[in-house]
C-alpha cells in the first residue's frame, strides 16, 4: 500500500497522494493531486483471490482500456502506465459509485438506463465488463455514469448484464 500525503513521483510528474479510493482484486485506487488537477492512482497488487485467476495484471488494464475504448462505455482516460513499478494514473470522475447510491436507497434507474444504451456495443464488440456497482460513477458535473474499472471479459451469456 502507498501511504497518504506523501508525494510519489510517475512519469516525471510528482503526485502527492490524498487518500485510498479503494481496494479491487487487482489493486489499490489513490485520489491523487498534481498542478492542482486530480487524477487517480492505481497500484497493482500481488494479493492472492480466491475466486479469479491473474496473469500480466499491468498489461490486462492496458489491453482491457484498448478494447473497451472500441464500444461506447464512458469511462477515466488513461493517462499514463509505469509497467516497471505497475503504477497506472488516470482522469479522476468525481461523484458517488452506484453503490454508495443504493446504500442510500437512491434510485438508480435513470443509471441502470444508461447502461442499458451502452449494452449494444459491449456485446458487439464481443465483451462483457464487471458490471458490479462499485464500478460506476456518477459524474457530478453531467450525472452520467462512468465505468472506473478498465476490466473486460470476451462475452459469455453467464456473465452479460442480464445475469
Amino acid at each position: 500500500m502507498i501511504e497518504v500525503g506523501i508525494l510519489i513521483n510517475v512519469g516525471e510528474i510528482n503526485y502527492k497522494v490524498i487518500r485510498l479510493l479503494g481496494k479491487g482484486k487487482g489493486g489499490y485506487s489513490y485520489l491523487v493531486e498534481a498542478n492542482n488537477e486530480l487524477f487517480v492512482l492505481k497500484q497493482i497488487h500481488h494479493e492472492p483471490c480466491d475466486y479469479y485467476e491473474f496473469g500480466n495484471k499491468i498489461e490486462a488494464e492496458i489491453n482491457d482500456y484498448e478494447r473497451i475504448l472500441q464500444t461506447k462505455v464512458r469511462m477515466p482516460k488513461l493517462i499514463y502506465v509505469d509497467k516497471n513499478r505497475e503504477i497506472i494514473i488516470k482522469e479522476y470522475i468525481e461523484g458517488p459509485t452506484i453503490a454508495d447510491l443504493i446504500k442510500e436507497e437512491k434510485d438508480v434507474s435513470i443509471y441502470i438506463k444508461q447502461l442499458r444504451e451502452m449494452l449494444p456495443s459491449i456485446y458487439k464488440a464481443g465483451l462483457n465488463i464487471d458490471y458490479y456497482p462499485t464500478n460506476f460513477v456518477v459524474c457530478i458535473e453531467s450525472d452520467r455514469i462512468y465505468y472506473i474499472d478498465y476490466e473486460c471479459y470476451s462475452y459469455d451469456i453467464k456473465w452479460d448484464f442480464d445475469n
